[in-house]
């Protein structure tokens, strides 16, 4: 019985059966307790048996397996728990009414396994292979840009994380932009892996907890903020507004507001939350047959705002959700949407660094490789009353002397720069732009046909029928009808039109 108990305490996964054996009292029988004894030692022998039946490499395989199991979720424990630990100390809003839940995300919500830089206190000009601003900042060097740096001070908000949100948020990340809000209310989707961005692994996620996990992992100098929240529910309307606004000013606090949504009803929304605040945003949109796309650029009461020139399914009065049918989806190309964030960031990037023309509105349509732009003026009978009151602020504005000043030196600015030649710093190759030599005449001097022809060159053997010089009397002129009128050309053209039509 010794050799089976111990037995047993070496033995794997296995509960111990209770032992429990009655003791002699006086007045008891002895016989029940022998044979309780002889059950137990039955018991005991079979236990042993079974545990001597047990594949020792099968449970070194359980345990490796288990072991790797348990290294997984707590990977995810620690992600998960440095996630809350970055997240700004605020009351958590209840999400199911689609408010906000806000994370700062640093560093360290990179997967585990991961390895992430360290953060660069300022960017450095220096051509290495370990600087990850060194071609950025070249289009300072080379005069594209004054003082590309300055993209650090900068705040972006992205609605939406979709084919073309998600796209430029890593477009603006890779660039340096000192912060990024990213709004989106979805989650990621295996029917979201023919976009660029997500990856299969991140299904289940938020699209905005993922979009945090991987920038955070391409660029840990960019502060990322993300939300998870509908923006076109009452709740979700005020809680958008307030991640905008700085708690201190009472103003908005980033730079510009990028809408990569897909349906009016959210646009609306930002195109209202941007009036009210007087803020620049730029709108952005895929066809649903994804071969053509637009961005757009509005600036409240000084070009179109959304309301200004509705879509004309809005404008005839159909609810845009009753288009929609089941089992139905629309197009999508990853070549379309990324053309479109291209478009959106460059005009993006041309507005917050002050470089190159800042296009109002550029579309693009993938079958004719064509790219219409337009200027859409703001309408004085716009239905949005914050838009109408806006427009007449800003057409105060302008007449101001100091505005006009302002618009006369910008001008002037721009014919300096067009003026001046672009060169670069440095010119270690020697270049330089010679003029055209001068064309020399194939024709000898002397030539009758250039001397008649007052100094205009006809091919060798050509001459004009009639001299250049006076070479013919005006008698002779006369006498074969020759001689100036008054009527003009039109007068014989139309003369010449009577005689055809005769």
């Amino acid at each position: 019985r010794k050799g089976a108990l111990g037995k047993l305490g070496s033995r794997s996964r296995m509960e111990a059966p209770e032992l429990s054996i009655e003791r002699n009292t006086p007045g008891s029988g002895g016989g029940g307790s022998i044979n309780r004894a002889v059950e137990l030692t039955g018991d005991l022998r079979r236990l042993q048996e079974s545990v001597e039946q047990l594949d020792a490499g099968q449970l070194q395989t359980n345990v490796q397996q288990l072991a790797l199991s348990v290294q997984s979720i707590t990977d995810k424990l620690q992600a998960t728990l440095s996630l809350l630990c970055a997240a700004p100390a605020a009351p958590a809003p209840n999400s199911s009414a689609g408010t906000a839940v806000p994370g700062q995300v640093s560093a360290t919500s990179t997967p585990a396994g991961v390895a992430v830089r360290s953060r660069i206190n300022k960017m450095s000009a220096e051509v290495v292979d370990s600087n990850p601003y060194s071609r950025l900042m070249a289009l300072q060097r080379m005069g594209i840009v004054k003082d590309y740096e300055r993209i650090r001070d900068k705040t972006v908000a992205i609605v939406g994380m979709g084919g073309v949100g998600s796209v430029a948020a890593e477009m603006l990340t890779r660039c340096g932009i000192g912060r990024l809000l990213m709004y989106d209310y979805d989650k990621v989707e295996l029917a979201n892996m023919n976009r660029l961005f997500f990856r299969p692994e991140q299904c289940g996620m938020t699209k905005t907890d993922a979009a945090a996990q991987t920038l955070s992992g391409i660029n840990p100098d960019v502060e990322l903020e993300s939300y998870t929240m509908n923006i076109t529910t009452v709740q979700g309307f005020e809680a958008f507004m307030a991640s905008l606004v700085d708690a201190t000013t009472g103003q908005s606090r980033v730079d510009l507001v990028l809408s990569c949504v897909d349906n009016f009803e959210a646009r609306i929304t930002i195109n209202q939350v941007c009036l009210e605040l007087e803020q620049v945003w730029m709108e952005s949109g895929v066809s649903e047959d994804a071969v053509s796309g637009h961005i757009q650029l509005l600036i409240p009461g000084e070009t179109a705002c959304f309301s200004c020139v509705p879509p004309l399914v809005v404008a005839s009065g159909i609810d845009e959700r009753t288009l929609k049918r089941e089992g139905v989806c629309a197009a999508s190309l990853p070549t379309t949407m990324g053309i479109t964030a291209g478009l959106l960031v460059q005009n993006a990037l041309k507005h917050m660094l002050d470089f190159g023309h800042v296009s109002r509105y550029l579309g693009y349509n993938a079958l004719k490789d064509f790219f219409p732009t337009m200027e859409i003026k703001p309408n004085v009978t716009c239905s949005n009353s914050h838009c109408v009151a806006l427009q007449g602020v800003v057409m105060l504005r302008k007449q101001t002397p100091e505005a006009v000043a302002a618009a006369r030196a910008k001008l002037e600015e721009e014919l300096r720069v067009e003026a001046e030649v672009p060169v670069h710093d440095t010119n270690d190759w020697g270049i330089q732009v010679m003029p055209e030599p001068a064309e020399t005449s194939s024709i000898p001097q002397g030539d009758s046909s250039t001397e008649k022809g007052m100094g205009q060159q006809l091919a060798a053997g050509l001459e004009f029928s009639m001299p250049a010089q006076q070479a013919v009397s005006a008698a002779t002129l006369q006498a074969e009808g020759v001689g100036e009128i008054e009527t003009g050309v039109d007068d014989l053209m139309a003369q010449l039109s009577a005689l055809n039509r005769k």
